[in-house]
Parts: structure tokens; C-alpha cells; sequence
């Protein structure tokens, strides 16, 4: 799997998204992504209880302890690259959780508009 430049939306490169949870579709703790990220894990989401709940809520359980699979479940304040699709959709809902732009990978644009994530941002 080749990666995509890691890019940000705002232009710049990558930063970091988190290593604790370690995340990120190559587990390398940014958002990077490539062709075969057909989830594309782009957005460097800042969880909240609300998101949490509405995730769980339609079937996507991210607060969950699974140690079998080494994840401790995440909690309000943890940093996770999160799927594009399922920002957009939590917009739509009116819980999106915020983000961090400089941690959101430039392929984020193809399915969520920079000024929905503006509006979210933490890093403005």
C-alpha cells in the first residue's frame, strides 16, 4: 500500500493526529491514507461524549474497551482519525466532534467541504 503525500486541508504538511490512542488507517499515529483506505480515515477528530454516544448509536462502537484487538476504547478528549464519511454524517446530525485542520489529510476534501471542517476546528 502506497501512501498519498501527507498533506493537510489546509496546504501544509501532516501533522500528527495521536499516539495515545496510537491511530490512523497505517496505526502510525496521523491520518495518512491511500487507495486502499476505502474508509478514508482523513479527519484528526477530538472526541466528545456526544459523538461517542451517536457513534455507538449507529453501529460503530468507539468507546468500548476490545483488548483483544488492543484497543482500550476511546474517551472524551482522545484524538482519532475518523472516517470522512462518518464526519459528514455526524454534521448532518448535529453532533460532529471537533477537529484538528492541521491533523486532517488533504483527501478529507473529497467527501467533507473545508468550511463544514472550519467550523469545527479546534486549530483556527
Amino acid at each position: 500500500m502506497e501512501k498519498a503525500p501527507s498533506l493537510n486541508v489546509l496546504g501544509g504538511t501532516l501533522a500528527p493526529c495521536s499516539t495515545d490512542p496510537v491511530t490512523g488507517f497505517f496505526r502510525d499515529g496521523a491520518c495518512n491514507t491511500c487507495a486502499e483506505d476505502h474508509g478514508s480515515h482523513t479527519v484528526c477528530a477530538v472526541m466528545t461524549e456526544e459523538f461517542l454516544a451517536y457513534s455507538k448509536y449507529v453501529g460503530n462502537d468507539l468507546s468500548t474497551p476490545r483488548p483483544e484487538y488492543g484497543f482500550a476504547g476511546l474517551k472524551p478528549g482522545d484524538q482519532w482519525c475518523l472516517c470522512a464519511g462518518r464526519f459528514l454524517q455526524a454534521h448532518d446530525e448535529g453532533c460532529a466532534p471537533q477537529v484538528t485542520l492541521a491533523a486532517t489529510h488533504l483527501r478529507a476534501l473529497e467527501i467533507v467541504p473545508l468550511d463544514i471542517l472550519r467550523r469545527h476546528a479546534v486549530d483556527l
